[in-house]
């Protein structure tokens, strides 16, 4: 090999060395963030024991409630409502219907779009 050759190689392998050093700097950022995450797991609770777990209450599961609910009718004035002169600071309450009958669909229809016909067509 003549030193020409080993000139345009020396030349030639510089071009190598900042594509290293961006691998090396995001394998140090890696590996630190590894660290970092090791050292925040380490600082966390354990998880719960199985004795710690929440358990049934001695009379069994808790049911449903089933109810039929209605909703508070919202004050009609003048003047514009904003949520905080709402009753619960905004959320809507609402109470125990008067009856508890399950509202059902009339026959034929169909309880959501167009006129209730047999539909199809």
């Amino acid at each position: 090999m003549s030193t020409a050759s080993l000139d345009i190689a020396a030349a030639q392998g510089t071009d190598v060395w900042p594509f290293a050093g961006v691998g090396l700097l995001v394998v140090a950022l890696l590996v630190g963030a590894f660290l970092l995450g090791a050292r925040i797991r380490r600082r966390e609770p354990a998880p719960p024991r199985p004795e710690e777990q929440p358990r049934l209450p001695d009379s069994g599961p808790v049911g449903d409630v089933l109810e039929n609910r209605e909703p508070d009718e919202v004050p009609r004035s003048g003047d514009r409502l904003t949520p905080h002169r709402l009753k619960a600071h905004g959320n809507l309450g609402s109470r125990t219907s008067p009856t508890q009958a399950r509202p059902r669909w009339n026959e034929g229809g169909s309880g959501s779009f167009g006129s209730g016909g047999p539909g199809g067509h």
